[in-house]
């Protein structure tokens, strides 16, 4: 019988992934306790603020200068999964959208013809830590949806769909697991479309346990990410931590998990199998549409800024929200 796995894989930063999808980045940062304003309430000497991507006392500024985050940036022609497990992440947008989402909950959002967009992580804990555990994901969109209008949405944490088999919980971001189907994706998504079987599963494993992990439709690609915990079995494959594993789709496999609680992020579908481009966050399928982007971006900003600061942050206060851009407002 031939092996389940396909190849198995050390994980960088980010990590590496199969189309349909672009790009996967794990984020674990243990941020200190924040200040008044949202600021680590600690020194920021010895940082390249700006482009703050080594770690140093357990955490990152990134590109923020006095809050950790992604100041204002352009995106074309995919779409960005972001997953907020611990902490929060503030959003806001060049469509005039915001939002303060975290604990848990996913925003959903279709870069289309282009949109700008601030991803920053207000510290609002001042009298404890605020760690923080982020998942974004891209995900390509076939040439005939490069140009459709941009999109947000939020899936909040509360209704998204959680199965408990045994000890292991499986939280369906996307996709359908044992007749459970996941939150409705954004409209013009590649995972929108149910014969695509889009699958983004995030699994957690208790110590000692068994999982099987359905079959699938033959000719998707699979990809399981194994980024907490201490080994777990595959077959005759023993799998460490900070490793992803190639799976073949079509096989049912059965993770045995080793002696302390395991967490993978899976990633599965149909390839979209055209031309990819990609120049930082435009992704096109010619260099020359990149380069029509480029000038594009260039001469209408997407939009422009309709936000003070470029790493724009919420007030302390705030719970929980989404504003969309026709002016509509959830809060949690």
């Amino acid at each position: 019988m031939n092996s389940p796995v396909n190849r198995i894989f050390p994980l960088g930063f980010p990590w590496e992934t199969q189309d349909p999808f672009l790009f996967c980045v794990y984020h674990l940062d243990h941020y200190p306790k924040g200040n008044s304003a949202m600021e680590p309430a600690v020194s920021l000497e010895g940082r390249n603020l700006g482009n703050d991507f080594t770690i140093k006392d357990g955490w990152r500024m990134y590109h923020g200068h006095t809050i950790p985050g992604f100041p204002y940036h352009p995106h074309r022609g995919f779409e960005t999964v972001t997953i907020v497990n611990k902490g929060f992440c503030d959003h806001s947008d060049s469509l005039g959208a915001a939002g303060r989402f975290g604990q848990g909950d996913v925003q959903w959002m279709t870069a289309g013809r282009g949109v700008q967009h601030s991803e920053m992580f207000p510290l609002l804990n001042t009298d404890k830590d605020n760690p923080l555990e982020l998942f974004q994901i891209w995900i390509n969109l076939p040439k005939a949806d490069k140009f459709v209008e941009p999109h947000f949405k939020m899936l909040w944490h509360e209704d998204i769909p959680l199965v408990k088999i045994k000890n292991t919980t499986v939280k369906i971001i996307a996709g359908n697991f044992k007749g459970t189907p996941a939150l409705e994706p954004a409209p013009n998504s590649w995972a929108a479309n149910s014969d695509h079987e889009v699958a983004i599963w995030n699994i957690h494993m208790d110590e000692n346990e068994k999982f099987i992990l359905p079959p699938a439709s033959a000719g998707l690609k699979r990809t399981l990410y194994y980024y907490e915990g201490d080994e777990v079995t595959i077959g005759e494959h023993i799998i460490k931590p900070e490793h992803g594993v190639e799976l073949t789709s079509e096989a049912e496999i059965t993770l045995e998990n080793g002696s302390t609680k395991s967490h993978f992020l899976l990633l599965q579908g149909k390839p979209i199998n055209e031309p990819v481009a990609k120049y930082g966050p435009f992704v096109m399928n010619t260099q020359l549409e990149i380069q029509q982007a480029m000038e594009e971006y260039r001469l209408t900003q997407f939009g422009g800024w309709p936000w003070p600061h470029a790493d724009n942050v919420h007030p302390r206060e705030k719970g929980r929200f989404a504003k969309y851009p026709d002016g509509e407002v959830v809060e949690r």
